[in-house]
């Protein structure tokens, strides 16, 4: 097996991440509508059980955002400088990774940054192993945390990778402070490959988040079992259901637990009282127009450089940089075409 040097989280920081969940839960579940960080999805049996989700018939996302990159690649690949280091945020298997390194050798270094320590030892090896002469520093940490980069890119050009439409599990607020956090960490100059989900039809929408076959409803009740695993909690696993719903006005999936009857859970010191239907909002996927990306983008200190987009089920892939184009090309790899008004087609 390959070995992978890593920077690990210290035991102050695994503390602090310990104390942090708990506070997180206790927050959440205290409020008047009660919620819990989607964050905390991703232990090992999340990670397990995602990767299963983007497997599945019903879960477009990954394999029409996959499709994409396989066209665009080549092109992606020419606004890469040599000698870059590949900054990826929450890398999970770090499949997609793949594509973009296997269309840009001049990429030195990869830095995959992932909350779950085993997932992200397991794609770092594997990664390591398949490309040798590339230097991998992975991250353990909440990448929305992350404060520095590694000095060994801190001269290099800096790409970052942001698949999976993971941006839209922020809030707008949390998704434009995201993007701050990310333009101050990579410096100027830096590019950042987002992929998004673009809004489209619910009946294409809810399958992808309720999946007949029960994975997401696995996914999403881990989260329990991880509470109650992890903080000693006394949650009842069997006493709460899955459901997906799609909130029009926010223009978002919304995924939540259900409390099929009155209980009591113990968490820590609290003792959190459900009521029988009340709702846990674990998840929101926004899915969205590309005006309203862009502005986001705006928000967030970038600039949008170039963008593609899939066929039906749409999905988009946004090249961004620091400085800004002279005009927005936004193409679509079906039909390619230049626009300088950024419009997608």
């Amino acid at each position: 097996m390959t070995s992978v040097s890593m920077i690990p989280p210290t035991q102050q920081h695994e503390t602090s991440a310990g104390s942090r969940f708990l506070d997180d839960v206790l927050r959440g579940l205290s409020a008047r509508r009660k919620t819990l960080p989607s964050k905390y999805f991703y232990d090992a049996e999340g990670s397990r059980l995602f990767e299963a989700i983007c497997e599945l018939p019903e879960y477009y996302v990954t394999r029409t955002e996959t499709a994409l990159l396989v066209d665009i690649a080549p092109e992606l690949a020419a606004f890469v400088a040599d000698g870059a280091a590949l900054v990826e945020f929450g890398s999970g298997a770090s499949a997609k990774t793949r594509l973009i390194l296997d269309a840009s050798p001049q990429i030195d270094v990869y830095i995959p940054i992932d909350i779950s320590e085993v997932a992200l030892s397991h794609a770092a090896e594997t990664i390591r192993a398949d490309y040798r002469g590339l230097e991998v520093i992975p991250l353990v940490g909440d990448f929305t945390r992350v404060l520095e980069l590694p000095s060994a890119v801190r001269s290099r050009p800096i790409v970052g990778f942001f698949p999976g439409s993971t941006i839209g599990n922020f809030e707008s607020a949390e998704a434009e402070r995201f993007l701050r956090r990310v333009r101050a960490l990579l410096g100027d100059g830096a590019l950042f490959i987002v992929g998004a989900d673009l809004a489209q039809a619910p009946e294409v929408l809810l399958p992808a988040y309720d999946d007949a076959g029960g994975v997401t409803a696995a996914f999403n009740r881990n989260l329990l079992v991880r509470i109650n695993r992890e903080l000693g909690a006394s949650l009842d696993l069997d006493a709460f259901e899955h459901r997906a719903v799609w909130n029009e006005a926010e223009s978002r999936i919304e995924m939540h637990l259900v409390s099929s009857r009155d209980q009591t859970a113990r968490i820590g010191s609290r003792t959190i009282v459900f009521i029988e239907g009340e709702v846990i909002h674990t998840e929101s996927s926004h899915k969205y127009r590309r005006e309203v990306f862009e502005a986001l983008v705006e928000r967030g200190g970038w600039r949008l450089k170039t963008a593609w987009t899939s066929d039906a089920p749409s999905f988009g892939v946004f090249l961004l940089d620091t400085e800004g184009p002279e005009g927005v090309a936004v193409t679509s790899p079906m039909n390619i075409e230049s626009s300088p008004s950024g419009e997608i087609s």
